[in-house]
């Protein structure tokens, strides 16, 4: 039976997460994808689209400067009504928590075309953190007639919300799909001493050397609850680190966004084993993740990607939908107090047993065949 499958996203981390499906869609007999970019996020979700040449049929273009949830949902909402009528899709597909996502839910339901949700059943139950991420998803969850759950606990949280238990499937992450389609494609590459000049051989990238005698920490920081007061502790934990351990060398890609860029560059600055980076491409921040010692971070797909690379992972958030990670020892909790943030550092730094456990730990998130399971349930059922 012919499919036609419109794929609907906005930002980079819903690129990498679907471009798996995307590609094993167009492998797949009786599956037509279409793809529909709003460009929530301009820049860095056409980086993710070079690197799986992904070619979009419709795009929106929505993202102007200074703008806010409000015009992201009315322009995305607007928007999509028109590609919907014009496409007539048998599917819509849409990835996580953003607002994106919970748009183009919320258009398909207006357009009585069927759902697919991808990374389904993710939890805090705060709305307001992950904000807007939590209740984007669960609102997807209420619109979704496909749920493809990366966990079992993903799914026990669907099942606890009513959701049938024959709409839901246990399909992995396809982060994990994304990642190991990357790294096996540099596996090749001949890496020296001075990855630095790595960076500027492949990608023509200027990153600053690392001493090679040190260990690299890898930071991303740029969650909207972590704005202010939050974020500036986040940045002093960092100096503190960087001052007290010459033995280290801190690479932190710094987001686009002002509130970030703001503290980041008054606080760390000017300490000589801190390098402040522009935001990179997905290739080469994959690459960068190979690299570190260990990783620091407030975002919620690293959290699912560095362990399928060894690489421990503090996660500096006060609560996180990701606990999978958590009970198998991949990541560990260390909020946004400084004090916290050092001392938990320091001891991955030090203690070679603890980093062991947390680097060989088996990552929960799957085995890289999440897109494969998802398109086989796609093209062998019919929605809802």
């Amino acid at each position: 039976m012919h499919k036609r499958i419109l794929t609907i996203f906005g930002t980079r981390p819903e690129a990498i997460k679907l471009a798996p499906v995307i590609q094993r869609l167009a492998m797949t007999p009786g599956m037509e994808s279409r793809v529909c970019v709003t460009a929530q996020h301009r820049e860095l979700l056409d980086q993710v689209l070079r690197v799986f040449s992904i070619k979009p049929d419709h795009d929106l273009d929505i993202m102007t400067g200074k703008q806010d949830l409000f015009d992201i949902t009315v322009k995305a909402l607007a928007g999509l009504r028109d590609v919907l009528a014009r496409e007539r899709p048998d599917l819509v597909l849409v990835q996580g928590d953003t607002t994106t996502a919970f748009v183009a839910g919320l258009a398909a339901y207006y357009a009585r075309i069927p759902l697919g949700h991808v990374e389904a059943g993710l939890r805090t139950y705060d709305k307001y953190s992950p904000f807007p991420e939590e209740l984007n998803r669960r609102m997807v969850s209420v619109l979704a007639d496909y749920h493809f759950a990366p966990t079992r606990l993903s799914r026990e949280n669907l099942l606890k919300e009513n959701i049938p238990e024959d709409r839901i499937w246990v399909t992995g992450n396809t982060v994990v799909d994304a990642l190991m389609h990357v790294v096996n494609r540099q596996r090749d590459a001949t890496v020296n001493a001075s990855w630095s000049a790595y960076f500027s051989e492949r990608w023509g990238l200027t990153v600053p050397p690392a001493d090679p005698r040190h260990k690299l920490v890898l930071v991303t920081g740029h969650r909207r609850e972590n704005f202010g007061e939050k974020f500036e502790h986040i940045c002093a934990a960092l100096g503190r680190l960087a001052s007290a351990r010459k033995d280290i060398t801190i690479i932190y890609p710094v987001h686009l966004n002002p509130n970030i860029r703001g503290p980041v560059h008054a606080l760390l600055g000017s300490l000589p084993n801190v390098r402040l980076i522009e935001p990179l491409d997905y290739e080469p921040f994959t690459f960068l993740m190979t690299q570190a010692h260990l990783i620091l971070t407030d975002s919620g797909g690293i959290q699912e990607e560095a362990p399928s690379l060894g690489k421990p992972v503090l996660v500096m958030r006060d609560k996180t939908e990701r606990p999978e990670g958590i009970e198998a020892g991949t990541i560990r909790m260390v909020g946004t107090n400084q004090v916290t943030i050092v001392n938990e550092t320091v001891r991955l730094l030090d203690d070679e047993k603890l980093y062991a456990g947390m680097s060989t730990a088996v990552n929960p998130y799957g085995d890289g065949k999440a897109a494969e399971r998802i398109v086989s349930i796609i093209s062998g059922n019919t929605a809802a």
